[in-house]
């Protein structure tokens, strides 16, 4: 197993249960002792957690695990994803693109198309597409989250309010047919609203552990939602209830 996804599988861990043990964590990823413990030091020094006797203690509670970390799980799957994303972009078109692990794969996708506009509020997007010449690349203001890479607040929203886009590929922490969209927190829930609400056609790219589940705050109805492209891995019971409730639900 790599270090990210030790790293991702021990942070997930302690945004599970608050603490976690040298020993335990050994066994189930299949490392010696030694390996976790410098696993542990490093997710130290990002104060992340604070080393205990036998284990670690998380900070505070997790409820959202950084980028980085949520980035190594799930990866074909996300891949997948995105290239079903990809196909329903012809060339020319303007796109807004959410942060998340997901619209970040489909970003990459979409890196090598032509004349095509692409809007984010996302830093690792903009990242990943500032060196694109073949792409127009524009950015939202706003205040940075660490936790997501995304730029949220009064002046993302402000910066969208003149813009039209064509698709917006939305990534969400839950998707659910009562509570709609859902994400950890509810600033970035609202700027994320704001550009869905610029676009024409919303497509929400979400991994099956999305599917079925809700988050601390709403971003937006199901009705809003024109297609849900998932993996097939996502729950047959939250997948027939989307579809009965009217969303498109993709899998992949």
């Amino acid at each position: 197993m790599r270090q990210s996804e030790r790293l991702s599988r021990i942070v997930e861990h302690l945004s599970a249960n608050g603490t976690v043990g040298v020993g335990e964590l050994a066994d189930e990823l299949g490392v010696s002792a030694a390996t976790v413990r410098r696993d542990l030091g490093m997710l130290q020094e990002q104060r992340l957690l604070a080393r205990t006797h036998g284990g670690a203690v998380a900070h505070s509670v997790l409820f959202e695990l950084p980028l980085r970390y949520r980035s190594a799980r799930r990866q074909a799957e996300k891949a997948r994803i995105a290239a079903a994303a990809a196909e329903r972009v012809p060339d020319g078109l303007a796109i807004g693109m959410t942060g998340g692990t997901t619209t970040t794969e489909a970003a990459r996708a979409l890196s090598d198309r032509r004349r095509l506009t692409v809007v984010t509020n996302s830093l690792n997007i903009a990242a990943e597409l500032a060196v694109r010449p073949n792409l127009k690349l524009v950015v939202t203001g706003g205040v940075a989250r660490p936790e997501s890479y995304e730029l949220v607040g009064p002046l993302a929203e402000a910066s969208l309010s003149a813009l039209y886009l064509d698709i917006v590929f939305v990534g969400v922490d839950g998707i659910e047919v009562s509570a709609g969209l859902t994400t950890h927190h509810e600033v970035e829930a609202h700027t994320n609203r704001a550009l869905i609400g610029r676009a024409r056609q919303v497509i929400v790219l979400a991994d099956s552990s999305k599917i079925g589940e809700v988050a601390f705050a709403r971003i937006c109805d199901l009705s809003a939602v024109d297609e849900v492209i998932t993996d097939t891995g996502a729950d047959a019971g939250a997948v027939s209830a989307l579809r009965d409730a009217g969303a498109v639900v993709t899998l992949v």
